[in-house]
Formats: structure tokens, sequence, C-alpha cells
């Protein structure tokens, strides 16, 4: 019996089946290609405000929304760095693209009793605000057993109580205008807790919680709540994380140096901004599989936990 297809119509099923890949291909680069250009137009001329601007994603969040014409309120603790960050966009072209002078603000954002002055401060820059991205945060590296409760604190105070403060402050001119959207960078801890990061789960936990919260009670309004929790990130997080004494751990992290990039994180969060997206998980595969593990398996969850822990104690013993 001779061959099911002849030579010839083997090639040309094998040069249909490649062009249809080729296509396929060039189709989701065009799709995605689009769906980024779509999500740059609804920021377009939007007030959008992000703290922690002066460096890390939130500097990334702040060049990615200023190239799609965003009007930025930049806002941070050092005014010096704030302003070489706007120094730096401004001196970009961008064509034909309409972009705008950032303003910035600074404050603390650990101090809430500041917080409700700088929200005054944010509304004057241009009457109202349309994004809100609680970005700025701490880390912390630290084994309980030697962490004074003023560090879990501290860092609670500035995850948590910070950006509460700061979007309760800016919440009633969105409500009056029935029209916003507040965003807030959390973590995959702020979903599944980590041996010897304590205080910094726990107020990602927090704030998992609380802006669950806001996004139902603010729904009637039209007001729109992202809650965006990325794995390790390529950033200064764990060099400029607390220890239990509250002094810095100074150590690029393993996890951290290869974490995702974040420009990456920046994009997504764009795109959460521009598609309305509810909850983000930012991870790979065995972060993903912890999230679901902690929910359907909770047992070998905490062995594994357990696991963890003890491994991490013998290699600082060593």
């Amino acid at each position: 019996m001779g061959c099911l297809f002849p030579r010839h119509m083997e090639r040309v099923l094998s040069l249909c089946v490649g062009s249809v890949a080729v296509g396929t291909v060039g189709l989701l680069i065009f799709l995605k290609v689009f769906q980024r250009l779509r999500d740059k137009q609804n920021v377009q001329d939007k007030v959008v405000v992000i703290t922690g601007a002066s460096s890390g994603l939130g500097k990334e969040c702040a060049r990615l929304f200023h190239a799609a014409g965003a009007r930025l309120i930049l806002c941070g603790r050092d005014q010096k760095r704030l302003q070489e960050v706007v120094d730096e966009l401004t001196a970009i072209p961008y064509g034909k693209m309409q972009t705008y002078a950032p303003c910035t603000v600074t404050f603390d954002l650990s101090n809430t009793a500041l917080v409700a002055r700088a929200a005054e401060d944010i509304l004057k820059c241009h009457g109202h605000v349309d994004v809100l991205i609680n970005n700025a945060g701490i880390s912390y590296r630290g084994n309980i057993l030697d962490t004074h409760v003023s560090v879990q604190r501290d860092v609670m105070e500035t995850n948590y109580f910070g950006p509460v403060a700061l979007t309760q402050a800016i919440l009633p001119s969105m409500v009056d205008r029935r029209c916003g959207h507040i965003v807030v960078i959390s973590s995959v801890q702020g979903k599944i807790s980590i041996p010897y990061r304590s205080a910094y789960a726990a107020s990602k936990h927090a704030t998992q919680a609380y802006f669950d919260c806001l996004r139902a009670e603010v729904d009637r309004f039209g007001l729109q709540v992202s809650v965006i929790s990325p794995g390790y990130i390529r950033t200064n997080l764990s060099i400029n994380a607390v220890t239990g004494d509250g002094s810095k751990y100074g150590v690029m992290d393993k996890t951290t140096a290869k974490g995702w990039d974040p420009v990456d994180i920046a994009h997504a969060i764009l795109k959460a901004v521009g598609q309305r997206q509810k909850d983000v998980v930012l991870a790979g595969p065995l972060p993903t599989l912890a999230i679901y593990l902690r929910a359907l398996w909770p047992t070998l969850f905490f062995k594994l936990m357990a696991s963890r822990a003890k491994k991490e104690q013998k290699l600082k013993e060593e």
C-alpha cells in the first residue's frame, strides 16, 4: 500500500500548518499590542496618584503612566528624589503624545496624622483624583522571638494604616464624583504567610481584607478597587527591609534578585486599571500552587512551611 498522502501534498500540508502557526503567533502579538494601547488610552488625561514613586515599582509606574498621558501626582518622603523622577520624565520626548509635568507631594506615609493634610495637597493639584495607586511599603526579615512588637507596629503603620488613611481621605471626593479607581499593591504574602516574614505578611493580609471590604462597599458608587499581589520583584525591597530590632536588613535576597522585572509589574497595574480587574496575582507556578494548597489542603501547607522554617533556621546557624 502506498503513502496516505503524496509527497507534494505533505509539503503543502506542512506549509499550511506553518502558516497557521505563524499567523496565530502574529495575531496574539497584535492583540497584546492592541490591548496595551487601549489600556494606555484608558488613563490618558486621568489624574493618577502614585505613592512610593521615587524608586522601584513606583518609579516604573510613574514612567509608564506618564508615557500614557496621565496627569501624575508623585508622592514620597524625599522631595529631591521625587524631583529627579519629574526631571527624568519631562526630559523624554513623546512625539505627538500629550504629556503633563507631574506634581509632587512629600510626606511620610507611616505618619497617619499627616496623611489627611497630604491628601488635601494632592487634591489641590488638579481638584480631583481618578486613580490612586497605593504602592509605598516596607518589608521585614526576622524571627518572631527576636522581634520587638514596636517593629511589628511600624511595618503595619507603613504598609496598612498609611494606605488606609490616604484612601479614606481621598475616597469622599471619588464618591461625590461617582468616579474613581483605587489600586493597592499587596503581595502573594497577603494570601499566604511564610516563615520569618511575620510583620510583612500580617500587614499584607490586613491590606487584602480591608480593600476586599472596600470594593464591596463602594461598588454602588461605581468605584473600582484592584488588589495587586505580586511575588518577588527585582527592587531594593529586601535591602531596605527592617529586622527584629528595627535595623536595616541590607541584603539582596536571591529570590528578590531573580524576581519579576518591575516594568512587567507596572504593565500589569496599567492593565488592571484599564480592564477594571479586581484581584490580580502575579507569581510563578509554585507560589500560585501554595495559595491553592493553603485553601484546599491546609495540613500539608502547614507541614511544608514548618519544614521551610527549620531549613532556614539551620542555614542561619551554620
